[in-house]
């Protein structure tokens, strides 16, 4: 709560009476000798609409005469209270009740006492003086004045902090009353108010934050400030910057910034740390005329905004136009525009979000290079291997690379790139594939051929529905970083590639499941009862008969036994999104890994985590190909059950659940289906090679990230550490308590760089001294490294 806040609500309450043994007070009357707090008074008008100054006639100031102070409270005047509507009168008055019928009388350079001798009572007085009997007094309980030093340090109705009683003190708190008002008293306890403290509050201390608010604010800066406060601001600016802000103005500051030289590089720095938090700064910059842009770059002109805007214009024309070269040069083009913008990713614009395809062009670069070796050789076997090693990788970079995407003409230049160099990439191994199946038979194990694989005790099978492969990589390192040991096997899903078919493939109770003739939702049945698995009851029912606990989402079971589980449901979220899907990955998969290490907390010795399919996602469509429906019985996006007789060119499989019955799949990554982005039921490897995951608690030696904290040095309230080892993708943060992220300190959490460096600033510079932990975190908030120091001073 605020100093004014507490204020407040001391000063309303002295209304409060007991109505069985009382009468209501006529008024509460506010004596101020020494006018202490006069100051402050317009402002508390307008909390208080009932509060009234005696002095000078001026109604709209609600102020005059001890007589009109009377009329007032004989209901003789009505006011209309400036700049106050009705609702917020209405609002104010039930927040302070007490005191809503209670007029307040405030009374500069009056005492108690002065009240109390009615005989020598001044004359302009009189007319109040036995208000003292039918009223009340805001006073200590010992009958004295509220004065500043009494409110802040009684404990006894004030607030009970330690404040110096020495006149510079006392001169000091009263010239810095305004500001006092706006403190929380909670950051106020246990500190030593003295002469320092209320100076340092009433020129604000910072004056770099001061400069950039009053760049970020303007005419609005200097209004909010008296005018002592605003001519020791001038100063600190001519003798620290040379520069004199009432003389050149807003614009001309902003222009300083923008070039950021000398002594203005420090304020650039302290921007660049938490630009949202002057967010007209960019806008003033805008209005200034831009340096000539010959031989610019990120060096010269990155503190322009309309200079990164034309960069991105550039990028995006650039990308648009790829699709009219060939997919070779356009992968080289993309390499030379991401050496050309990689300094961008470096400036304060990307965490505004005015540089999305700065940073998407990182994962088109590395799309690019995965995508000039072709998967066009060898076995099935070595096919599995080269895109278990590097080829997920590039289905990743196309989700990265999407999900920077907010604008349609960035959407489009974006798709324009990963279907210039990823849509022919992933069309020719997917036709190579079809090819050695077709020569060589799919390398999936076939259900006559399946063996049962040996069950761990206290075992619980995790089933994602859609958890590709490079998802399935990116899930590892989350889990992983939560120091559980993760191990992985290399799978091929059933054909076809369908959740229908591929749950129960997965499921410990295939053995127990059959095919007959393949129907439009290609779901088997129950071998012994023949009923159907669709809807999921008799799965489910299949496996409690067979000694599996089935968990619901929110229950983890007792660890004992057999477990199955159903969690995260990204192919549902694909289907429903299509390119949007990556921008909600994140997401995710962190809510699976918690899910793993929920369950693993509540037992369960191993986690497996299994899927039935991956996808393939192509912003724009996938290509349509023609499949004419008198020729199928059921026809999905990538697979059909052709009609019994019915000719046909399309390649035929046998259904996973019945040999016998034979399937079409599309060729290459082809769609029956025009418009969908989302796909999955084909042959390929996105959709058929998938990873089965096993997870169990304890941290992994191999796996998890080593990381120090070499070097940690404070520059005032800015704090610059040195790490050593895994630090990529890494974020700095200080916090008074290191595992909770509430208590963070800083404005905004910061990435350490490539060089291992990483920099924040403590905005709050009441905490200097105060013990705090430097905490580096991972993407997914997982706490990897900590370590002590005092905000301000060094290490502890």
């Amino acid at each position: 709560m605020k100093v004014v806040e507490h204020l407040l609500k001391s000063i309303c309450s002295a209304a409060v009476y007991n109505p069985d043994i009382q009468v209501a007070p006529a008024c509460t009357l506010w004596t101020d000798r020494d006018r202490q707090w006069e100051a402050i008074i317009p402002r508390l008008q307008v909390e208080i609409p009932n509060l009234y100054i005696l002095g000078d006639y001026h109604v709209n100031a609600r102020t005059g005469p001890a007589i009109w102070l009377r009329c007032v409270l004989a209901g003789e005047i009505t006011l209309q209270v400036d700049g106050a509507s009705d609702e917020g009168v209405k609002e104010r008055q039930v927040r302070y009740q007490t005191a809503k019928d209670v007029p307040i009388f405030y009374l500069p350079g009056v005492s108690r006492q002065d009240l109390r001798a009615v005989e020598s009572c001044p004359d302009n007085l009189k007319p109040l003086a036995e208000l003292q009997y039918r009223g009340v007094i805001w006073s200590q309980i010992n009958g004295k004045d509220w004065t500043i030093l009494a409110f802040l340090k009684s404990d006894q109705g004030g607030l009970g902090l330690d404040v110096a009683k020495d006149n510079d003190a006392k001169n000091a708190m009263q010239l810095a009353l305004s500001r006092l008002m706006d403190e929380d008293t909670s950051l106020l306890e246990g500190k030593r108010l003295d002469k320092n403290y209320f100076n340092t509050l009433l020129t604000g201390g910072d004056p770099i934050r001061d400069l950039l608010q009053w760049l970020d604010n303007g005419d609005a800066f200097r209004a909010g400030r008296d005018e002592n406060e605003w001519v020791a601001f001038v100063e600190v600016c001519k003798s620290q910057l040379g520069f004199n802000p009432q003389e050149e103005g807003v614009l001309f500051g902003a222009e300083k910034l923008a070039i950021h030289e000398g002594p203005w590089k420090a304020v650039w720095e302290r921007f660049c740390e938490a630009p949202a938090r002057y967010s007209n700064i960019p806008n003033q910059i805008r209005k200034c005329k831009m340096p000539l842009e010959l031989f610019s770059n990120a060096q010269t002109h990155g503190g322009w905004p309309q200079w990164n805007e034309n960069q991105e214009k550039d990028l995006r024309r650039a990308l648009q136009g790829l699709n009219a070269i060939p997919p070779h040069k356009a992968r080289e083009l993309i390499v030379e525009l991401d050496k050309s913008h990689r300094e961008r990713r470096k400036l304060v614009w990307v965490e505004l979000g005015e540089s999305p395809l700065a940073l998407a062009l990182r994962h088109l670069s590395i799309l690019s290079d995965i995508t000039s070796n072709p998967l066009t050789a060898g076995t099935s076997k070595d096919l599995a291997s080269a895109y278990a090693t590097t080829g997920w990788k590039a289905d990743a970079a196309v989700l990265h690379s999407l999900s920077f995407v907010d604008s349609e003409d960035d959407f489009q230049a974006i798709a324009t790139a990963i279907q210039s160099v990823y849509l022919p990439w992933i069309e020719d191994s997917s036709r190579y594939l079809q090819e050695v199946v077709e020569k060589s038979g799919y390398p999936g194990a076939s259900l006559p051929n399946r063996k049962k694989r040996p069950i761990e005790k206290a075992e619980c099978i995790l089933f994602v529905d859609g958890l590709r492969y490079d998802l399935a990589q990116q899930l590892t390192e989350i889990l992983s970083r939560k120091g559980l040991t993760v191990s992985g096997e290399i799978s091929w899903s059933a054909l076809p590639s369908v959740t229908a078919t591929g749950k129960p493939a997965v499921s410990p109770v295939w053995e127990f499941i059959e095919g007959g003739e393949a129907n439009s939702d290609f779901e088997p049945m129950v071998k012994e009862t023949k009923q159907s698995l669709k809807g999921g009851y008799h799965l489910k029912k299949l496996l409690a008969l067979n000694g599996w606990s089935v968990l619901e989402k929110s229950d983890s079971g007792d660890g004992t036994g057999l477990g199955w589980c159903e969690f995260g449901n990204i192919d549902h979220e694909g289907h429903d999104r299509g390119w949007k899907l990556s921008r909600f990955i994140d997401g995710l998969l962190t809510e699976i890994a918690e899910r793993v290490a929920q369950l693993l907390k509540a037992g369960w010795k191993t986690v497996r985590i299994v899927t039935d399919h991956g996808w393939l996602l192509l912003p724009g469509g996938l290509p349509k190909i023609e499949l004419p429906a008198a020729l199928v019985e059921n026809k999905w996006g990538r697979c059909a059950v052709i009609k019994p007789g019915a000719v046909t060119e399309e390649r035929l499989y046998p259904w996973y659940w019945n040999q016998n019955q034979s399937i079409a799949l599309a060729n290459g990554i082809s769609c029956y289906k025009a418009g969908e982005e989302y796909a999955h039921g084909g042959l390929s490897l996105q959709e058929c090679l998938t990873m089965e995951l096993m997870v169990t608690a304890g941290a992994s030696v191999s796996q998890s990230p080593s990381v120090e904290i070499t070097d940690i040095v404070w520059k005032g309230l800015r704090c610059k550490i040195a790490v050593d080892g895994k630090f990529s993708d890494l974020l700095f943060d200080i916090r008074i308590k290191a595992g909770s992220p509430e208590h963070s300190v800083v404005m905004t959490v910061k990435p350490i760089n490539e060089k291992g460096i990483g920099s924040v600033v403590v905005e709050n510079e009441e905490l200097e001294g105060t013990e705090a932990s430097i905490v580096l975190i991972d993407k997914a908030g997982e706490l990897i490294s900590q370590g002590k120091t005092i905000i301000g001073g060094g290490t502890d």
